[in-house]
């Protein structure tokens, strides 16, 4: 049972619910869920289906604006990014749109449009993604590849903290959530692609090209 992001074949029990078991790397420290456990394509777009996500809610703004907010600061418009998984009310992407950036998007559901993961990019979003990926070490590693020297990629997600916000949590409870992270998969991972790490919340994660 190899773990979704570094490849380690050593992990551990976490934490087991009516419904999953969870697994904890003990090379990387990703909590995840064994692959018997994953939605078929149709089931998990039909969760998405459900999503009521608008680019006009002012609450969903304001959520994005988490991630927004600091990766902004890094890269000044007008600058060219792709916002990853950007589902089925894009929402980032008209947000940067409005200021000056040039975006691209990306969905396998939703903006099927494998063209856009062969360009460069200045920066590169994804919001509540990684936490969905069967295999984020692979799909992290490529689309970092897809920066130019000095970009960013902004990633928003739940860190997890310890076992006890887990299990009280429902971050886990999602079906289609098969991966959970901490800061210490973010250091593996940042160290893996030599990239330059900051952690701004619990929910906000920037990796830099050097």
């Amino acid at each position: 049972m190899l773990c979704p992001l570094c490849s380690g074949s050593e992990s551990k029990p976490y934490y087991q619910d009516n419904k999953r078991s969870y697994r904890l790397c003990l090379r990387c420290a990703l909590i995840f869920v064994p692959d018997i456990y994953y939605l078929s394509p149709g089931e998990e777009k039909a969760q998405y289906d459900l999503h009521q996500n608008h680019p006009q809610d002012p609450a969903y703004r304001k959520f994005l604006s988490q991630l927004f907010n600091p990766l902004t600061l890094k890269i000044l418009a007008p600058a060219t990014g792709l916002d990853y998984g950007s589902g089925p009310g894009p929402t980032l992407s008209v947000m940067l749109e409005e200021a000056g950036y040039h975006m691209q998007i990306y969905d396998i559901f939703y903006a099927p449009a494998p063209q856009v993961l062969e360009r460069r990019y200045d920066f590169i979003s994804c919001t509540e993604v990684v936490e969905h990926l069967h295999q984020p070490g692979r799909v992290i590693a490529e689309l970092f590849g897809r920066l130019r020297p000095g970009g960013w990629m902004g990633i928003m997600t739940r860190l997890t903290n310890s076992r006890s916000a887990f299990v009280a949590g429902h971050y886990h409870v999602d079906p289609t959530h098969v991966c959970f992270f901490s800061r210490d998969s973010f250091s593996y991972l940042a160290n893996e692609l030599d990239a330059h790490l900051e952690i701004v919340s619990d929910q906000v994660i920037l990796l830099q090209k050097r």
